[in-house]
């Protein structure tokens, strides 16, 4: 083994994916000591986005004092400035549920501070934006981050105000003129590992709302807010974005952000794959390593297994995954680019246990793996 790379998601719960990177990189240097191992630790959107990020390409950290998930309330925040001048902003640095912790209100939520986050990247010279949406306590369809960067939502008498998930319908007119032109002149990529439209059964309310503190009434009624949202948008914008796939992450920001700021959104994996230049790290590639907590038929909708999978395959460079467990319907990942796949789940015990020793059993399921490739090229 020549040259190895290095691309896990991280083990949810257990270890980052700088951590996972780590033990995967140690694990080849005891077998194969003179490869060269490229690291690139992977984030979905969510808590960690801009660490990875920072980690794969290089860049800085800047911080910036935002509003809260809730209106009212400041928080010392951050966002991501990478070499070619790029911005990662997480929205779970501004309203994520991390910060909510026995505050849970998704009616009262606010991507106010996300919508900060863009401005402070903008106005520092950003001119693409690129936008983690996951793991957020919000579902108020990204409207306070579009008054952050200058939209006016009006109510029946006139007044601006910033719409919450619980407020959505008192919007009476929506005002884009006001539209920050440094925000306007940049490009945004919203990072969404999900399919689910805005509303409905498989909307943001009813999928997402039960883990942000909803209870079914109010399920009920953020759905018909963001209902509510997205007619208003269509009237006052032109813009339909009720069924757009993807639409419905983060609370409905993915889908807010395209209608105010012509977002692009696209699966995580493929914004990360193209901000390192996945394809000539991997030319002279021999083996590839990626990983994430579960693999199941979930991951086929574009999970990073699934998408390096799908990048590496055209090159003919093998995957190898390396997974904490294997769920039912996991075999089509294998006709995606991925070679192999292996649970570092060794002992028939609960996830509860088993989170406990998960680096150990990586770095044991590394070593059986690269001590069976050590005796192929014998």
């Amino acid at each position: 083994m020549r040259k190895a790379v290095l691309i896990p998601d991280s083990f949810k719960g257990t270890m980052s994916s700088a951590e996972v990177c780590h033990i995967m990189a140690e694990a080849i240097g005891r077998h194969f000591p003179d490869a060269e191992v490229v690291q690139l630790p992977v984030a979905d959107g969510g808590e960690g986005t801009v660490e990875a990020f920072l980690a794969a390409t290089g860049g800085e950290r800047v911080a910036a004092t935002v509003t809260g998930p809730f209106e009212g309330e400041t928080i010392e925040s951050f966002y991501g400035r990478l070499p070619d001048g790029s911005a990662v902003i997480e929205m779970a640095a501004a309203a994520g549920l991390p910060l909510v912790d026995g505050r849970q209100a998704p009616d009262r939520a606010t991507t106010h501070g996300v919508g900060e986050l863009m401005l402070a990247a903008a106005r520092a010279g950003a001119r693409h934006l690129i936008v983690g949406a996951g793991g957020s306590a919000t579902n108020d369809l990204g409207l306070g981050a579009a008054a952050a960067v200058g939209v006016r939502f009006l109510d029946a008498a006139g007044a601006a105000f910033v719409p919450t998930g619980g407020t959505i319908d008192r919007i009476a007119r929506i005002d884009t003129s006001g539209l920050d032109p440094d925000v306007a002149a940049c490009r945004v990529t919203v990072m969404c590992d999900i399919d689910n439209p805005l509303a409905g059964e498989r909307g943001a309310a009813h999928v997402f709302a039960p883990q942000k503190g909803a209870s079914p009434d109010l399920v009920a009624e953020l759905d018909r807010q963001l209902v509510v949202g997205a007619g208003l948008i269509e009237r006052d914008l032109g813009v339909t974005i009720a069924d757009v796939p993807g639409a419905g992450a983060a609370g409905g920001l993915a889908g807010g952000l395209l209608a105010f700021v012509g977002a692009e959104l696209r699966q995580g994996i493929d914004v990360v794959l193209d901000a390192v230049d996945f394809e000539t790290v991997l030319a002279d590639a021999d083996i590839v390593f990626t990983g994430e907590g579960k693999i199941d038929a979930q991951s086929l909708s574009g999970k990073v297994v699934v998408g390096v999978g799908r990048r590496a395959a055209p090159h003919g460079v093998p995957v190898i995954a390396v997974v904490g467990d294997i769920g039912d319907g996991f075999e089509p990942v294998h006709d995606e680019g991925v070679t192999a796949v292996f649970s570092i789940n060794n002992l028939a015990i609960d996830f509860s246990r088993a989170k406990l020793r998960a680096r150990q059993d990586m770095a044991t399921t590394l070593d059986s793996i690269l001590r069976f490739a050590r005796a192929l090229t014998r």
